[in-house]
């Protein structure tokens, strides 16, 4: 601590960074287990961790495999910054734990309602009925009331097919991204990377810029979240193949966000761990982050000591060995400082995590102090297909407190695909309306971490 203290009063004094911002020694990690750098731009180069594991020559997939749901609806914003979104295709209603296959219900229409931190009526009237009529006002019939027309502010209509299909690891057109958060690394998805390589999936699990083993530019635009998100897009496309899977955890779940949105045909699926609700990134102005890189490599001993207790649900000897295999909040103060303030993507809001169409699972450790329930709960009801999944021994750091539950459901996720064999035509299907106040009953399940998930 002392230590610290004095290099923090160094960096101060002197205007220059203790620390080197340079890619960390991975002269200790496996070299020979798919590691590689790079070069997503001159002189910006990312450690990749790639395992393609030997498969038997197969043909590709056939691409009538699977079931095609049909994704409609309707999204309009009003000026009072009403959401109203209109489902208007098939809804699916599956819990993944404890059937293979979902159910689809063809031709329904569930219109959800969601006024933001607003408790004000749809439709107000224009003209109150008084509480206390005279006589003569009570002989004549009252007209109808008088609705005031609302002018929507923005209207998205999406109407399109999509086939949804069962993600083995043997197949050869599909591919799993690990994308980490902010001082994360690679290393923290290791149990995951092991597991899926294992069962014959391709992994594919890169560093963030300033984090693991990659390079850490020593200027702040090189962290904003558009730097990073094209970063992830040249991995995207360098390693990504007909069905592509992302799995994300907290600042990671916007940039799958955004692969899905900028590549819905070849994004299948997407996992997202305690990655918060579906509101755009603005980095705040209150912030420990802010402070000067020399006063935050000064608290370093106390923000680690910070993060370890709410990260994870607890806080011994394992953890810390946890956090320490995982290389997690291992990054310069300067790293931390940019990323934290380079958190702003205005384009990110609710209407666009409403655009997107994959089935998408979304893990939630009951512990998080990080990322509250509600925030996943709000993703939950926004997205056109969610499923979301709450771990009860599990916080922030969910897939390296209970790895073996985290595999589990991810696994059944891959494996998971509708069943429409059942289904009505829906020419011959007349629903009427349903309307909710936003609920994500159907779509919530909890996981326990323990015994039925053990198979």
């Amino acid at each position: 601590m002392l230590t610290s203290i004095t290099e923090g009063l160094l960096c101060c004094l002197t205007g220059k960074s203790s620390s080197a911002v340079l890619p960390v020694d991975s002269s200790d990690s496996r070299p020979a287990d798919g590691f590689e750098f790079v070069e997503v731009k001159p002189g910006r180069v990312l450690r990749v961790r790639h395992i393609l594991p030997e498969r038997p020559a197969a043909s590709e997939r056939p691409a009538e495999l699977g079931a095609s749901v049909h994704c409609k609806r309707k999204i309009t914003v009003y000026r009072n910054g009403q959401l109203v979104i209109e489902n208007l295709g098939d809804v699916l209603h599956s819990e993944i734990l404890q059937c293979p296959d979902g159910d689809v219900e063809p031709c329904s229409t569930v219109e959800v309602e969601l006024a933001d931190y607003s408790t004000a009526p749809s439709s107000p009237d224009p003209k109150p009925v008084p509480p206390h009529p005279s006589a003569a006002d009570q002989q004549r019939p009252a007209p109808p009331p008088r609705r005031r027309r609302r002018k929507p502010k923005r209207t998205v209509l999406i109407d399109s097919e999509r086939r949804i299909s069962s993600c083995k690891g043997m197949h050869p057109d599909v591919a799993l991204f690990f994308i980490h958060g902010v001082g994360g690394s690679l290393d923290i998805w290791g149990r995951q990377l092991d597991f899926f390589s294992r069962l014959g999936y391709e992994v594919i699990a890169p560093d963030l810029a300033g984090h693991g083993a990659s390079t850490a530019p020593h200027i702040a635009a090189a962290y904003t979240f558009y730097a990073l998100a094209e970063d992830l897009r040249a991995i995207f496309k360098r390693y990504a193949r007909k069905r592509n899977i992302l799995i994300g955890h907290s600042y990671g779940v916007s940039f799958c966000t955004f692969l899905a949105h900028e590549y819905p045909e070849q994004v299948h699926k997407v996992v997202m761990i305690n990655g918060g609700g579906p509101t755009a990134l603005e980095p705040s102005l209150c912030s420990v982050f802010q402070l000067p890189s020399c006063v935050l490599h000064c608290l370093g001993p106390c923000l680690a000591w910070s993060f370890l207790k709410a990260g994870f649900a607890r806080q011994g000897a394992k953890e810390k060995q946890l956090l320490k295999e995982g290389n997690a909040f291992n990054v310069s103060p300067f790293v931390l400082r940019a990323m934290m303030s380079g958190q702003y993507w205005p384009e990110g809001d609710e209407v666009y995590h409403a655009e997107l169409t994959a089935p998408i699972l979304l893990v939630h450790g009951l512990h998080d102090k990080f990322v509250p329930m509600d925030e996943d709960q709000r993703m939950a009801e926004i997205l056109l297909f969610a499923f979301l999944k709450v771990i009860e021994e599990g916080s922030h750091m969910v897939m390296m407190e209970c790895p073996e539950t985290v595999n589990t459901l991810l696994h059944e996720f891959f494996l998971w695909e509708p069943d429409i064999s059942g289904t009505v035509s829906k020419a011959t299907v007349d629903r009427p309306a349903v309307t909710t106040e936003g609920t994500a009953e159907e779509a919530v399940g909890t996981a326990k971490a323990s015994k039925s998930l053990n198979k």
